[in-house]
């Protein structure tokens, strides 16, 4: 089984990002996606949702291995429908502004 670090390795390749690149779009230093990749570090949980939400990571697969790498673009549009309808309700329900 694959380390998170190998897997965000793989993804990176995949986006044909450096280091460098791929850090600045999710607001990380060069120097930390080698630490994450090195499996010395792993992200927080704010720099994980950017990372799934920028290049439209699937979770399960860079948390654990399972499916495919990226999210495929029809389950992509079901999910921003979807996050605009809970916005919607919360602010309804005035959870939200």
């Amino acid at each position: 089984m694959t380390t998170q670090g190998k897997r965000l390795k793989e993804i990176r390749k995949a986006l044909n990002l450096s280091q460098e690149e791929f850090g600045a779009k999710i607001g990380l230093s060069r120097a930390a996606i080698a630490a994450v990749e090195g499996d010395k570090n792993n992200f927080s949980q704010d720099i994980l949702c950017k990372l799934i939400l920028t290049f439209n990571v699937n979770a399960n697969y860079f948390l654990v291995g399972i499916g495919q790498k990226f999210i495929a673009q029809e389950y992509q549009q079901v999910r921003s429908e979807l996050a605009v309808e809970v916005r919607n309700i919360l602010r309804e329900e005035g959870l939200i502004k």
